[in-house]
């Protein structure tokens, strides 16, 4: 019997899924699909968590489809020699999937595509994660934005009911393939550890986003939604947060706008994965001393907030908002180490990493960036600390040690090195 194939990647639900739901209306013998890709697993640490947090989600999605007699097919190895023996397998028609917008994803997706097609098989495609496409959101003349808030009035302009429907692909698993599907495997299996780290979770709280513009500064505070990894691996529907975030806080809204912006300037500038947006901000003279940039990464540079933040990711795969920022700018202006090592070690440590939106923050803090930072603006991170942590409640639950002789002195003068960040960035920039 001719079968299709629905291919998860960063859309680990059943519900609310674009091209899963048209792909379900489609046939009534679709085998879902999970690919552990070796090409993203061989570079990633032994115990790195956001394996864990797939494997849950898979856990999750196949107990469901199980009670429709189906399951989840999930394979270890390269997406185009897992298609090559399926091909041999199954008498497949045609193979849908949402598409992605970052540039492995999408040079991965061409060369299955190339393959099927050799074979005629049809490989169909679905915007799931994101609002609008790469070319959706443009100026007058065609181009891109470059500069965020005309972007965001733009986007809000087109936005309308078709980009927030809903895909009722939970309806639709019978239409799932019947068969015995083998046992999903262990992360032993996949050549993986736990990591210890909690699990974060992926249910929307209303009265953390109704609040969300008050709140979102404070460390201290259950102020943010904490949603970053549900989105980046498709836990939760971008369609339904939107739709939530319209009725309840229009700067959540806003953030949500940012990733979107992010996600543009990546898929039409794919150069800022290796390099500054704005090419004259590749010649500053970055100092890269590595023993400081160990001290940055264990939280011991003697600024509190800086170190707080530092401990706080290295935990539970997590950083607060506001101090992704005062940590990104104090790693690039007070230590003038390059940008891209920050952006690789957030890679490594985030659950919620996402190339474009980690990309476009690191950018943004060092100045590098479309629509950043000016480069003289340099976070006193003391100054952060009395505002926005006045009692030192997150501090002191992340520095024990606090005022003792355990704690490191400052690893830098702020004004010393305030100085010689600006002289630095503008013998570059002239």
């Amino acid at each position: 019997m001719p079968i299709s194939v629905f291919w998860f990647r960063r859309d680990l639900r059943l519900h609310d899924n674009k091209a899963f739901f048209k792909i379900l209306k489609e046939s009534s013998g679709v085998l879902p699909l999970f690919i552990f890709d070796e090409n993203i697993l061989e570079p990633l640490p032994r115990n790195d968590h956001r394996l864990e947090y797939i494997l849950n989600a898979l856990t999750g999605m196949n107990k469901i489809l199980g009670k429709e007699g189906s399951g989840i097919l999930v394979k270890k190895g390269k997406s185009l020699d897992v298609f090559s023996q399926l091909i041999e397998n199954y008498d497949i028609e045609a193979v849908y999937s949402n598409s992605d917008h970052e540039p492995y994803g999408m040079e991965r997706d061409e060369k299955v595509r190339a393959l099927l097609a050799s074979h005629g098989i049809a490989f169909e495609q679905e915007l799931d994660h994101l609002i609008f496409g790469k070319s959706e959101v443009l100026k007058s003349d065609g181009t891109p934005y470059l500069v965020f808030t005309p972007y965001s009035r733009r986007w809000n302009e087109l936005l309308d009911d078709r980009h927030l429907a809903r895909y009722s692909s939970e309806t639709l698993l019978k239409n799932c393939l019947k068969e015995p599907f083998p046992e999903l495997p262990s992360l032993e299996e996949l050549g993986f550890k736990p990591s210890g780290m909690p699990m974060p979770a992926a249910g929307i709280r209303e009265d953390i986003i109704r609040h969300y513009d008050k709140t979102r500064d404070f460390p201290a505070l259950d102020g943010t939604s904490r949603l970053g990894t549900a989105l980046r691996f498709g836990l939760i529907s971008i369609r339904q947060l939107v739709r939530q975030a319209k009725q309840w806080n229009n700067t959540f809204l806003n953030e949500l706008v940012w990733r979107e912006f992010y996600a543009m300037i990546l898929a039409h500038f794919p150069k800022v994965v290796s390099a500054s947006f704005k090419p004259q901000y590749d010649r500053i003279e970055w100092r890269n001393n590595e023993q400081e940039f160990e001290r940055w990464k264990e939280g011991r540079t003697g600024y509190p907030m800086v170190d707080a933040g530092m401990r706080q990711l290295s935990a539970t795969g997590y950083m607060h908002n506001r101090l992704r920022m005062i940590t990104a700018s104090f790693l690039t202006k007070h230590l003038l180490i390059d940008w891209q090592w920050g952006e690789a070690w957030f890679a490594e440590k985030l659950f919620d990493f996402e190339l474009s939106s980690n990309n476009g923050g690191w950018q943004w803090s060092a100045g590098t960036g479309t629509d950043a930072a000016p480069y003289f603006r340099i976070f006193n991170p003391i100054e952060q600390r009395k505002k926005f942590d006045p009692d030192e409640l997150f501090i002191r639950h992340w520095i024990p040690e606090l005022n003792t002789p355990g704690y490191p002195e400052p690893i830098v003068d702020h004004k010393s090195a305030r100085e010689r960040c600006l002289a630095a960035f503008k013998k570059a920039l002239t």
